[in-house]
């Protein structure tokens, strides 16, 4: 153990600019600083469907943060309108980042609520001094006499305990109290419940006490529950929203369930402490816990999906095993994505799985007959052209065989254009890769200043440099007069969709290597031509009359909504996700 601080050292470590002490190297886990508020994630939380909304979200306001600060950094007008309708001149494509490109600042999801974070100074009763990194409490005793009548003093955390969870869990450090007579309590409360008292004796709290283990909820008489606590005991406190039961830990050991039908909602952590010089810290999630809860949140998950793969699908479909409409599901999901020849194949190799499975030599196996579809050989056609970046391919097949759809569909026709414009981009940003190479530049040089002081994608090409450079300036050009014109046709437009998709991609043009630029280079992803091939297949099956989404898609959608309906209040849907339900089939299994 470290040496204790003296008494004169203490009135140090305690003040603002302080910071809690390490008691103990084998609690320095306790002393994260969480200060800055810094995104983390609780181990046994990793690979949840809450987790991954809850960081999509964190990772939406830090870039919104970063784009404000550039934007700001940069002297734009933010009060100014978005998309600047004047045709660009040759030459200025590079400096129009800071004039047209403008996101809206993210305001948060109010369905998603945070994970508790720190302690809350503003929701604490007096005699209770905070650590500056808001894990640590000291409870320094009454400063009055009005505060002697106290009979403890406690404190919240930043943001309640989210049933989306399924099972929310943090642990406290006992850092100091007398041995045998330490007056501190563990547990959660409503933000209803007062804090001039121990946790649990008011009501809408919980409470497992330190002096006599016994554990307290909306009132001063409890009961026997579990061993006392004092310095140096670590006591964990968690709350399964799926069977509305709180449990509580000592040491890494389970003490078993203390309360039962926990059923009010926005809990929040609550700690209270009662004598001078008693002293804690909490770990919400940013350190390893020291129970083992990882264990018993797999369990959880374990219950969930072993109930799933009992469930009974026959009544789905009459007359179907579960194989044989998972099949049928994924071949009708081909054919109408317009994967004929795929589709062919599948059913090719289910006729030869059947027989290979079936024992009576006497019974002959059907296959299945896929029809020769001409509609789905032309959207298959039309999906190649998309997906192998070739645009105007795409519209010539669309507009030949069906030609009133992009009529009928605007925002699937702006869309496309605006993907050719994306690859335009994209195959110069590669062309000018080989240039440089050639050139022998490093790749995100910064373009050189010419004597005249301009700069751009072709400013400093050499037009009798060879073939790459020409054909280069060429590309360039054609891209800008191609950019200007599709601006042009729809720089009346007054929906903010539309402004804001061509901000994002004027905004390519503004580097050098937008490949090679973290900021843009997500458009010109892959990903971007499935989503467009996919809402112009879905667009085209409409004008035939046909569902614009496949069975399985339709499905998996439904399946989506229901999970996150049983989310909510920490249901079955809080442990089981469709992509665990997908990991947990056998090879043996899959289709």
């Amino acid at each position: 153990m470290d040496n204790p601080a003296a008494p004169g050292d203490m009135a140090n470590v305690w003040r603002p600019t302080g910071s809690l002490p390490s008691f103990s190297r084998a609690f320095d886990i306790f002393s994260v600083d969480s200060s800055d508020d810094r995104f983390f994630v609780p181990s046994y939380l990793k690979g949840s469907t809450y987790v991954q909304k809850l960081e999509e979200a964190y990772n939406t306001k830090l870039e919104a943060q970063k784009e404000g600060k550039r934007t700001k950094g940069n002297g734009q007008d933010l009060s100014s309108p978005g998309l600047s309708t004047t045709p660009l001149p040759p030459g200025s494509h590079r400096g129009i980042l800071h004039s047209v490109l403008e996101r809206t600042p993210y305001d948060g999801d109010d369905s998603l609520a945070p994970l508790p974070i720190h302690w809350n100074p503003g929701d604490m009763w007096q005699s209770i001094e905070v650590t500056p990194n808001l894990l640590g409490l000291k409870y320094a005793g009454p400063k009055s006499h009005h505060e002697r009548d106290h009979e403890a003093s406690a404190i919240r955390a930043d943001n309640f305990m989210p049933p989306q969870c399924g099972i929310y869990y943090y642990e406290v450090q006992i850092i100091s109290g007398k041995r045998d007579d330490t007056t501190i309590a563990v547990g959660f409360s409503t933000r209803n419940a007062a804090l001039s008292r121990p946790v649990g004796w008011e009501p809408e709290s919980w409470g497992y006490h330190g002096d006599d283990g016994r554990c307290f909820t909306g009132q001063n008489i409890g009961r026997p529950f579990g061993p006392v606590f004092n310095s140096g005991d670590v006591i964990g406190c968690g709350v399964n929203f799926r069977d509305h039961t709180a449990f509580f830990t000592k040491n890494g050991q389970m003490l078993g369930v203390a309360f039962h039908d926990v059923t009010r909602s926005s809990l929040y952590p609550t700690i209270s402490l009662k004598k001078q010089g008693e002293e804690i810290s909490v770990n919400f999630g940013q350190s390893p816990f020291v129970f083992n809860i990882d264990d018993m949140m797999n369990e959880q998950r374990e219950t969930i999906q072993n109930a799933i793969q009992l469930a009974d699908t026959s009544h789905l479909e009459p007359g179907m095993n579960e194989t044989d409409l998972i099949q049928a599901l994924v071949l009708q999901f081909l054919q109408h994505d317009g994967y004929v020849e795929t589709a062919r194949a599948f059913a090719e190799d289910m006729k030869l799985q059947k027989e290979a499975l079936n024992l009576n030599p006497n019974v002959t196996v059907d296959g299945l007959n896929i029809k020769d579809d001409e509609d789905a050989n032309n959207r298959q056609r039309i999906r190649r052209a998309i997906l192998d970046g070739e645009i105007d391919q795409a519209l010539d097949y669309t507009n030949t065989y069906y030609p009133q759809v992009l009529r009928d569909n605007e925002q699937v026709y702006f869309k496309l254009r605006c993907r050719k414009f994306i690859e335009m981009v994209r195959r110069a940003a590669e062309l000018s890769i080989k240039y440089d190479a050639k050139r022998g530049t490093e790749l995100g040089q910064e373009m050189d200043l010419d004597v005249n002081g301009s700069h751009g994608w072709g400013d400093n090409m050499e037009t009798d440099g060879g073939d790459h450079g020409a054909e280069l300036t060429k590309l360039e050009n054609k891209m800008l007069s191609y950019g200007q014109a599709l601006q042009a046709e729809f720089a009346n437009d007054p929906r903010t969709e539309i402004s804001k998709s061509l901000n994002e991609i004027w905004a390519l043009v503004a580097y050098k290597n937008p490949l090679k630029e973290p900021q843009v280079s997500h458009l010109l992803d892959g990903k971007g031509r499935v989503t467009v091939a996919e809402e112009l297949n879905s667009a085209i099956l409409s004008s035939l009359g046909k569902s614009s989404r496949a069975s399985l898609e339709t499905l998996y959608a439904q399946t989506s909504v229901l999970l996150e309906e049983l989310r909510k209040d920490g249901g079955p849907g809080a442990f089981v996700s469709l992509q665990d339900v997908v990991d947990s089939i056998q090879p043996s299994q899959q289709v």
